[in-house]
């Protein structure tokens, strides 16, 4: 019974949407109808045949979206949900603009209907609201259309240093890669990622870092890019933790004996890439006689997030070590638990943001919807002695690009010095 209430529930919430979709289908076409009757009838018919195959093609495959096999075609799923979403978000823009008009035009009407105001016939939609609909549902359309051919792969060095007075003498400027959320699920350019780990491997750093997510739900999705992340390089190792959509969370299972062998899959993968995958455990690093911990916690967010990680395991053996490094995959474990419990970590590096892939950033000025969730969600922030870098990401998920939040490669100098020098 419960089963069949679910079902119905969801057919009644696609039907919905469908409908909304439809009515602002119709909302935009008028304009559409409008504005193209000074055109041929041939081209006028071509205008109107192509808005309503676009439109309903796109929502058929949105429709159909569950019955496409990932394994077939593999990024057949990403195209039609992108293409659905920009139409849908151009003509979300045009019809608020429509709005404004019909609104301008309601008024009209009712101040006509009083005989003793002078009267204004001009109560039809105006051409140049119209037009001005039409473009403000292309800017976005462009926008996230160039967002996805350019911003995806466009990826960026961000060089920042990091000052503690703990940071022992053998390890004053130390280079630190760190690159995060790959999301090789999402990936549709191969080339242009092996043109990222060339990035990373240009800058040359003593040491590299991967702060989890590695594929959006199931660990097949990676197998094509795992001999492009083996090219990681870096002399004193290359380290890694587990990020929430490793876990296979947000996707169906048969069992959980099928969820959990993909987990360790997932872990054999970052072995074969030659990434030492640290759950909930550490490592020591010498160099010269002297000693760091690099401390990595399974996932761990605040809020609904899973909380996988266990700190009191994962620094275990690493209590004395003068200066630690630990990778944790979402911010909201610095304020809400490393803060709070473990003042001794001296740098903390996570990502998960994503800068929601979508902002704007210019100088030492950036602003992105995702600072409304997260207090911490892109580039460094310091408090007392303690230091936490939020990766913006290296890939995507959802939608297939970025705009004005770009990918990112970090680089990290650690320097032994007083904090704010």
């Amino acid at each position: 019974m419960r089963e069949i209430f679910f079902e119905m529930s969801r057919i009644y919430f696609v039907f919905f949407l469908v409908s909304i979709y439809l009515v602002l289908d119709i909302y935009v076409f008028v304009a559409v109808k409008s504005l193209s009757e000074s055109l041929s009838p041939a081209w006028r018919k071509t205008l109107w045949i192509s808005y309503w195959v676009l439109s309903i093609g796109s929502l058929v495959g949105v429709l159909l979206y569950r019955q496409i096999d990932p394994k077939i075609f593999q990024n057949l799923r990403l195209y039609i949900t992108t293409f659905f979403f920009v139409l849908f978000i151009g003509k979300l823009f045009t019809t608020v603009f429509l709005l404004l008009d019909d609104i301008r035009r309601g008024v009209t009407w009712l101040v006509n209907i009083f005989p003793f105001i002078e009267e204004d016939h001009s109560t039809s939609r105006s051409d140049f609201m119209q037009k001005s609909a039409l473009i403000a549902g292309a800017i976005p359309i462009a926008t996230m259309s160039f967002g996805v051919i350019s911003g995806a792969h466009d990826y960026r060095v961000r060089k920042r240093v990091v000052y503690s007075p703990n940071l022992p003498k053998a390890f004053d400027g130390i280079r630190v890669a760190q690159i995060s959320d790959i999301h090789t699920g999402s990936f549709f350019n191969k080339t242009a990622v092996e043109g990222g780990v060339d990035m990373l491997n240009a800058q040359k750093p003593d040491i590299a870092f991967f702060t989890g997510d590695l594929v959006n739900n199931r660990s097949e999705e990676a197998k094509d890019y795992l001999d492009v992340f083996k090219k990681v390089n870096a002399p004193l190792g290359v380290y890694s933790v587990m990020g929430n959509h490793d876990y296979g969370d947000y996707t169906e299972w048969s069992s959980e004996a099928a969820k959990q062998k993909d987990i360790k899959n997932i872990h054999e993968m970052h072995a074969y890439m030659g990434y030492d995958l640290l759950l909930n455990e550490n490592r020591t690093l010498k160099v010269d006689g002297e000693e760091i911990a690099i401390l990595g916690c399974e996932n761990w967010g605040a809020g609904r997030f899973s909380k996988y990680g266990d700190m009191s395991k994962t620094i275990i053996g690493a209590e004395e070590k003068p200066y630690k490094i630990l990778m944790s995959h979402d911010p909201s474990h610095w304020d809400a638990q490393i803060r709070q419990e473990y003042k001794d970590i001296d740098l903390m590096l996570a990502g998960h943001t994503h800068g929601m892939q979508f902002g704007i950033e210019i100088g030492d000025f950036r602003w992105s919807p995702v600072q409304y969730r997260y207090k911490q969600w892109a580039d460094l922030y310091q408090a007392g002695n303690q230091s936490l870098y939020v990766n913006r990401g290296y890939g995507f998920i959802g939608y297939p690009g970025r705009i004005g939040i770009l990918p990112e490669i970090t680089i990290l100098e650690l320097k032994r010095s007083s904090i704010g020098v």
